[in-house]
Order: structure tokens, then sequence, then C-alpha cells
């Protein structure tokens, strides 16, 4: 248990996820560390890296001072360069390596939240894009973060599981938080616009985005009579076009769209939440 209440909800999908990454790394060979995993250029072990680097920075540790090589095509801009480096310093650790130094960061970690003693709101630190964040919007953060670097593992290690555990949950408000922008100021949708999302599976729901007067958009859980479109899909294709890792071309067949095909293409263009 936390101090603060409002922080259980993060920190529970936190440990489950966290856990769950630990349980699935512990017994790979060595060769299954560089599997191919969906975050490009990314392989298991470069995943754990990442894990292990950020958790390391929320403790307070200092980054390593670590020239990235040139080649890396996956770098494309300034946060995927903050990204890496804690991925590139470790990328020749071996496995014995990689699995000790994330099991004593998971006990640093978790000792951490259990004590935790400021408030929820407090500023804790810049993220990669220059932003304020405050101490629940951390462990929010790393709580979506960790579960879909989970997913990631499982994919490359086929081992699925977990699709509706607690950081699940987390995740799926942060997209549905996402989905008024998307919907009114990236893809362009006109005022008095109804878009209807429909997602089955481990993880089901039904929203409808509206655009107001002002062309600003909000998001609710009752049915559109006359939506302008209407996206279905599965719990698990929803969180690869949301997360990036998969193309709305490339899930055509587990996609179903109705209405204005050309609105529908704009927002399914800007779908993708994580950088």
């Amino acid at each position: 248990m936390t101090v603060h209440p409002s922080l259980q909800t993060y920190a529970d999908a936190w440990t489950h996820a966290i856990e769950a990454i630990s349980e699935l790394v512990r017994p790979l060979a060595e060769s299954d560390w560089n599997r191919p995993t969906p975050c490009p250029g990314w392989s298991v072990r470069d995943v754990v890296s990442h894990v292990i680097g950020l958790e390391c920075e929320q403790l307070g540790d200092p980054r390593p001072i670590h020239s990235l090589p040139r080649d890396l095509r996956h770098v494309v801009d300034e946060p995927s360069r903050y990204m890496e480096v804690q991925v590139d310093v470790r990328r020749h650790h071996t496995s014995p390596e990689m699995t000790a130094e994330l099991e004593y960061t998971v006990i640093r970690r978790s000792r951490q939240l259990r004590n935790e003693k400021r408030d929820p709101q407090s500023e804790v630190g810049r993220g990669p894009y220059g932003e304020a964040v405050t101490l629940e919007t951390a462990l929010r953060l790393r709580a979506f973060d960790l579960w879909l670097h989970e997913q990631d593992l499982r994919t490359a290690l086929r081992t699925p599981g977990n699709l509706d555990s607690p950081g699940a949950y987390v995740t799926r408000d942060l997209f549905l938080a996402a989905l008024p922008k998307i919907v009114a100021k990236k893809a362009g949708a006109p005022a008095g616009t109804a878009v209807v999302v429909d997602v089955h599976g481990p993880v089901e729901f039904l929203r409808t985005v509206r655009v107001d007067a002002s062309g600003r958009g909000s998001i609710d859980g009752t049915p559109s009579l006359g939506p302008a479109v209407t996206l279905a899909t599965d719990w698990e294709t929803y969180i690869g076009l949301a997360a990036g890792r998969v193309r709305p071309r490339h899930v055509g067949d587990r996609l179903k769209v109705e209405g204005d095909q050309e609105l529908a293409e704009a927002i399914l263009r800007e779908f993708a939440v994580t950088p």
C-alpha cells in the first residue's frame, strides 16, 4: 500500500506489470534476448533496458553519460534520442546482468512506492518533451508504459496474456483521453460531428467523441444516433493502433469502418498516441 489513496491504482498496475515482465524474462536463453519486438529497432533486451533505465530515473539515479552511434535509424528526434541512451548503454549486457539489474531495480522502486510521502500533485521533474510532471502523472505514465512493454515482450516471446490486467485499464483511460484531440484537432472533424469507437474483447467499451460548435472535442459513453464515423475493432488491435505498433492498412481485416471514409482515414492516420 502507498500512503496516498490516489496513487494506489497506478501503484497496483505498476507492480503487476513489472512483476510480469520479470517473470517473462527470468528464464530466457541468451538468444531470446535478441528477439525483435513491435517497438521499432528494439529487441527484448532493449525493451527491458528501457524499463530499467526509466525506473532508475524515477529513483533519482543520474542518467548515463553515453554517446549514441550514428547508425540507429529508429532514433529520429530528441525524445527518441533521450530514450535511446538508457537502452544503448546496456546493449551488450548478458542475460544474467539484465535479470539481476531488473530485479534489483524492482526491489528499490517497490520500496520507494511503499514509503512515498510526497504530495501526489508535487512536481517531480520534466518529461522528455519538457513538460512538468507531477508524482501522480509520473506513476500513471510508468504504469501505462510498463503494461505496453509487457505486451511488446509477450508478442516477441509468443506468450500472450494479461490483456485485462490492472495496467490495461490505465492504458485504456490514457488512450481514450487522447481521442477528442485526435478527432477534433488532428483529424479536423467539423463542428457537430460525432465519432463512435466500439471495442470488444478482454477490455470492452463504447465511446462517442463529439465536436462542439467551437470545434472542441469531448468524449462520453452515450451512443450517438447518427455518427459520422463508427470504428469497431478488438482490444488487441486497438492497442496496436493507439500505441503505434501497427498501421491501419495492416489490420484492415480486424477493423470495421462505417460512415465518412475520408474522415475515418484522417482519424486513423492520427490514431497513435505514443511517439
